[in-house]
């Protein structure tokens, strides 16, 4: 039987404090429920002591059913010289009422010393009574050991003392965490090996990617005994990142031969790392291993010829197992396994022997060549696939015109929007003011269609993202705008592309409002729907 090794996820906090990356809560739920579906063991919301939108992330995520994994929150052992029970930050972690709590504490007594400044009897209790406090309200504890290796190196039975301290007190899980990221394979092997003989509790790896070693580190733990990982999508994190899932899972699950997840899930990997690029509005890396474009592309004519004839001569995995595909495939059949998994996912059941299947994937790369990218729009691509399985692209209504004005004054401007919009023999034309161009066309896009669909009413933005492509054609450049959608209750993502940035946002919206009318409330049984042809 293979070893089982756990998946902790912490994107959405540790992930989060990486450069140029920020997360609305919008953006941490909808990656929530990717990671979920996806298949990891924990995913760590965030800190709920450090700020207002991690407090506000949980509030909302107390409302999710999650599937396959556990929610953790995030925060440290109480501080000296209060009891655990008046720490304001504890309290805050019980509110989340999340089923995991992580904790972290100091393993180095240099750090005891000079930036907690107290005794090391001191942080021994500060760890226990924490572990020990969440415990007994019913809490799964996750202790991360910060700064373990550092303080191994400089005092292996102060560092012991802490996890025991941890373990005594009911964690369920040390962690070992390289902080500072400068440790290299050897160190870590030689530590979790330590760790392992000497607790009795599980034990788990942290890694920062500061020397590029963070994969690497990762792995050598998990063959000295650790049994969970912790890292984020794309490595992202502090500095230059934590442990990158995307190429560990892989690694750990084809190459080291470790259970993690079923061989359907490993096929999502790609769309999970593509996802989270676009949710974190960052181009997507051609050359990350296991997943970039660049992964499986085959160029040199040595390599194309023997790749043509065999296969894994130059490919060390099938493509496929990842949801990645061989680049050097130029016919239809190159990527139409992803639109098919794709599109089972937003509930449609295509034959792949079928020739509508061809056309949406013709229809797909298309549009990406064009600069659309359906990753985190799935509402959009919902639309594109009905459409072309009715046999038509027509929806509930279609807008005829459009113009977008501003006026401005000393005190500031206004911008008005003014749409015409058919449904069905009626035409509506509205005008809005908004404060910028895009809500002004939102509020009156809107205001016309409201009054043939009132049920409109519940439907608003939760977020808006603009990307400039191919930035070297200067004002010239195309612009992809992706937009979240939510009717209260749920969220859905649109794209546009255009010259036009007013143009862009416009498909947008007219995706979202389409997609709010033919699939109320949320995806399933659009196959059903589809069936019958037409909208819903």
């Amino acid at each position: 039987m293979k070893s089982k090794v756990e998946i902790y996820d912490t994107t959405l906090r540790d992930g989060s404090q990486g450069e140029g990356v920020s997360f609305s809560v919008s953006d941490k739920l909808r990656i929530a429920d990717r990671l979920d579906r996806f298949g990891v063991h924990y995913i760590e919301g965030g800190w709920p002591g450090s700020n207002p939108k991690d407090i506000e992330f949980f509030a909302k995520a107390q409302r999710r059913k999650f599937k396959n994994a556990q929610l953790a929150a995030f925060g440290s052992t109480r501080r000296k010289g209060i009891a655990v029970e008046n720490d304001e930050q504890v309290r805050l972690l019980l509110d989340a009422k999340t089923p995991v709590v992580t904790i972290f504490g100091k393993t180095s007594l240099l750090h005891v010393r000079e930036v907690l400044r107290c005794t090391p009897d001191e942080n021994l209790a500060m760890i226990g009574d924490t572990v020990r406090y969440l415990r007994d309200h019913g809490k799964v504890v996750i202790y991360d050991a910060e700064h373990c290796f550092d303080g191994y190196k400089l005092d292996a039975d102060y560092a012991l003392a802490t996890w025991q301290a941890a373990e005594r007190a009911g964690a369920s899980w040390i962690v070992l965490c390289d902080t500072n990221g400068g440790c290299v394979p050897s160190e870590v092997s030689l530590a979790t090996e330590y760790a392992v003989t000497k607790l009795r509790c599980r034990v788990g790896i942290h890694t920062h990617d500061d020397i590029g070693l963070g994969v690497a580190n990762a792995l050598a733990s998990v063959s000295a005994g650790a049994r969970q990982v912790q890292g984020t999508i794309n490595g992202y994190g502090e500095r230059t990142g934590n442990c990158n899932l995307v190429t560990a899972i892989p690694c750990l699950q084809i190459k080291m031969g470790f259970d993690l997840m079923s061989p359907s899930a490993l096929r999502q990997l790609k769309d999970v790392s593509q996802y989270v690029d676009e949710i974190a509005n960052l181009r997507h890396s051609p050359r990350q291993p296991w997943v970039g474009s660049s992964a499986f592309a085959h160029k040199g004519g040595t390599h194309v010829n023997a790749v043509q004839k065999l296969a894994s001569s130059y490919e060390h995995v099938n493509p496929e197992v990842v949801g990645n595909s061989r680049n050097i495939l130029v016919s239809d059949l190159s990527g139409r396994s992803n639109i098919l998994m794709k599109a089972e996912s937003l509930g449609f059941s295509l034959d792949e022997s079928k020739p509508e299947v061809r056309a949406i994937l013709q229809q797909v790369k298309e549009l990406e060549h064009g600069g659309f990218e359906f990753e985190a729009a799935e509402a959009s691509l919902a639309l594109l696939i009905r459409g072309s399985l009715a046999g038509k692209s027509e929806g509930h209504f279609r807008v005829e015109g459009y113009h977008v004005s501003t006026r401005g004054d000393a005190q500031g401007s206004t911008c008005e929007a003014t749409v015409k919009v058919r449904v069905g023999d009626f035409v509506h034309h509205t005008v809005a003011e908004g404060d910028g161009p895009v809500n002004a066309m939102d509020g009156a896009l809107r205001s016309a269609l409201m009054k043939s669909f009132p049920a409109l009413s519940k439907v608003g933005l939760s977020d808006y993202k603009v990307r400039i492509l191919d930035a070297v054609a200067g004002t010239a450049a195309k612009t992809r705008v992706l937009i979240t959608s939510t009717d209260g209750t749920h969220e859905w993502g649109t794209v546009g592309v255009s010259g036009n940035i007013i143009e862009a946002s416009l498909q947008a919206l007219v995706d979202s409002m389409e997609y709010a009318l033919s699939f109320p409330p949320r995806m399933k049984s659009i196959a059903k729907r589809t069936k019958k042809g037409g909208p819903a």
